[in-house]
């Protein structure tokens, strides 16, 4: 696992709520048990967290470490921020003393890898493959070679009140049209089956617009950028009639207006990644409780239909209605679409929030937020001295 500069291996998550086991980390040697009986140690640094109702990271360890007593891991949890952790990884990888797994954003392995902090790690990951859905296995990726495996996905899918629609007498959309009639009708009486997040503008905007286009590619060592291509006009298009018709909120999603406007009932339908499922049904609190359900996502910007199988937790069958929602999820994780990010990719999801915030206000238009994200990604890239294909 380690090179003479010991580079790490890592694990990505889109958000640290779903966990798969440690076996889907190891090299194949640690997988396999060992060829030579010496035992192996392996540490790994996360931020996965410790809620009520999680499988703990401590107790996956545990049983790993009393399974394969030959291969013993230790984890420790780092709990700063995420970029925080990135500079800990690349002080530590320079001073010979980094962990030999480590978790990382997706979003965040093109700039762990332009770092050199990364072990390329092809061949051996090449043996799991068939083991994850091709979109997350590709975000461990980076010009051809791989540096990780996944250990979470985060597909995007629709949660909806049932009953709400039902009292509206309307259904989950599956066309553009049908969506903005929809939404149309809901918003007459008060309500809305959609939320335009600008918060959100660097993860589900970019999620959804990039079904049809890859934004970020790599060819003959230099980047290829296209953000403002046929799906992010599909999007901007989709959202922008929404806004125009009233027919969406614009509630920010990580603020309380948008805890508030569940548990007041305005909102009855958004989209979400599935590891939202929990922090969802906490944030409606009782509020149509065993009423919501899970779907996947229509096809309303032009991107069509939107591993283990895990189980859906007894805590969250109350609020979605003894819905198999792990089931769902699984669905849309095999509908995934790759996304490649690019190095310093929080600078783009920062300018893109920023348009997106005028969007909401009316000051400007959704479709201004993908030139943004275009020239942004371009200057960011020059800045961290990397090639642009012109």
């Amino acid at each position: 696992m380690r090179s003479h500069t010991q580079r790490l291996m890592v694990c990505a998550a889109s958000f640290a709520a779903l966990c798969m086991g440690l076996a889907g980390c190891g090299s194949n040697t640690a997988s396999t048990g060992g060829d030579s009986g010496e035992v192996v140690n392996l540490t790994y640094m996360h931020r996965l967290p410790d809620s009520e109702g999680m499988t703990l990271v401590k107790d996956i360890v545990a049983k790993w470490n009393k399974d394969h007593p030959n291969i013993q891991v230790k984890a420790t949890k780092f709990d700063g921020a995420a970029q925080d952790m990135i500079k800990k990884l690349e002080t530590d990888v320079k001073a010979g003393n980094a962990p030999d797994l480590a978790q990382v954003g997706y979003a965040e392995v093109p700039e762990v890898f332009t770092k050199g902090l990364l072990e390329d790690v092809t061949e051996e990951a090449a043996k799991y493959k068939s083991d994850f859905a091709e979109g997350p296995y590709s975000m461990m990726q980076v010009d051809g070679k791989t540096y990780g495996l996944p250990q979470d996905t985060g597909p995007l899918v629709y949660f909806y009140n049932q009953k709400a629609f039902d009292e509206l007498g309307i259904k989950v959309p599956k066309t553009k049209d049908e969506l903005i009639e929809a939404a149309k009708t809901a918003a007459a009486s008060g309500k809305y089956i959609m939320d335009y997040e600008a918060d959100e503008a660097g993860n589900i905007f970019a999620g959804l617009a990039n079904a049809s286009d890859p934004w970020y590619t790599v060819k003959n060592d230099a980047w290829v950028v296209n953000t403002n291509g046929s799906g992010s006009q599909a999007f901007a298009e989709t959202f922008q009639e929404l806004i125009d018709n009233k027919a969406t909120l614009t509630n920010p999603r990580w603020v309380p207006s948008f805890d508030a406007s569940l548990q007041d009932g305005t909102l009855i339908g958004n989209i979400g990644a599935a590891w939202e499922a929990p922090l969802f049904k906490d944030s409606a609190g009782d509020t149509g409780k065993g009423d919501w359900r899970v779907t996947q996502i229509g096809d309303w910007f032009g991107n069509g239909t939107s591993t283990e199988t895990a189980k859906t937790p007894e805590s969250w069958n109350e609020f979605y209605g003894g819905q198999d929602v792990m089931k769902e999820f699984a669905t849309a994780n095999d509908n995934m679409v790759a996304f490649n990010y690019m190095p310093g990719y929080s600078a783009v999801s920062a300018a893109m929030q920023e348009a997106a915030d005028k969007a909401a206000d009316g000051s400007g238009k959704v479709a201004d937020v993908f030139p943004v994200a275009q020239q942004t990604s371009i200057d960011t890239l020059k800045n961290y001295g990397l090639s642009v294909a012109k």
